[in-house]
């Protein structure tokens, strides 16, 4: 490994060398011949084009030119070894902290994989954070996760779709006033003349279509509680999955189980540049509470 024609190997031996001022104990701490060291620092010094090191047979001692060196070299050499550390922990090593995202609610085998995945890795912590319903790529684009368990459909060519989980039956949310309110189920044809509350931008319009299939002009929302607010309110009705509609209860909405959609479909999804050891691990995680 070099860097402007300097050796890692030579500044290592230099940086020794600095602080034993003796060629012998240098040798030992870098696991190499007291000739070795005295090839290394003329290797360096001839780089430089000067003399660095002042050595007789009583003592040896840095030159004017090698004090500063020292002084300036010391701290770059400090942060290259943390950067290499620190990237290499990331790559290889399950420690540190997974920054894991959830869109609508953080069901039992979300939490099952993520117990699974602490007592597999305890040395690594896990944040958990709330995705908004609008934005379900967003967080993981921009550094602010390291993954997330959105809904899907997922047609991003930036991320990596992983693991694909907790497949449930779709319900509409609507209003106790409203005349699905009483119904034991509904077919999907019976949604055709009601208006359905979908996400507002950034989600992609494939996504929204998706949750929200053409009907009826309908209001558009950022969050589930905005929508709830509205199905409440009974300017419309929204789809939830069962697991969604069973944490968000509440007095004034009813959830009515609808036969006929696609069943609502949870995945992994993580940045094509981010995927680390952490990811790959709990991707596992996950994958083995689906099966």
């Amino acid at each position: 490994m070099s860097g402007n024609g300097l050796e890692i190997r030579e500044l290592e031996c230099f940086l020794v060398l600095a602080e034993e001022l003796h060629f012998g104990r240098a040798g030992e701490r870098l696991y190499v011949s007291q000739s070795r060291v005295s090839q290394l620092l003329a290797a360096l010094e001839r780089r430089i084009g000067a003399r660095l090191v002042e050595r007789t047979s009583r003592r040896v001692t840095l030159t004017t030119l090698g004090e500063r060196f020292l002084a300036e070299l010391r701290p770059s050499y400090t942060e290259l070894v943390s950067v290499v550390a620190r990237t290499r922990a990331a790559a290889r090593g399950v420690e540190g902290t997974l920054r894991l995202g959830f869109q609508g609610t953080a069901d039992a085998r979300l939490m099952r994989a993520i117990e699974s995945f602490q007592e597999r890795h305890p040395a690594c912590a896990t944040e958990i954070v709330e995705i908004p319903f609008a934005d379900p790529f967003g967080a993981v684009r921009r550094g602010d996760v390291d993954a997330a368990i959105v809904l899907l459909p997922v047609a991003e060519p930036d991320l990596v779709l992983g693991p694909v989980f907790s497949s449930e039956r779709q319900t509409v949310a609507v209003s106790v006033r409203h005349a699905f309110a009483g119904r034991s189920s509904l077919a999907a044809a019976e949604l055709a003349g009601t208006p359905l509350i979908a996400a507002t931008a950034p989600a992609p319009a494939y996504w929204r279509e998706a949750h929200a299939p053409s009907g009826p002009p309908a209001p558009e929302v950022r969050t589930l509680q905005e929508g709830l607010t509205l199905v409440a309110a009974d300017r419309a009705a929204m789809l939830l999955c069962r697991p969604t509609a069973d944490y968000h209860g509440r007095k004034d909405v009813v959830f009515v189980p609808v036969d006929g959609l696609p069943d609502s479909v949870l995945g992994m999804v993580w940045h094509r540049d981010g995927e680390t050891e952490r990811v790959r691990q709990f991707a596992r995680a996950v994958a083995a509470d689906a099966e």
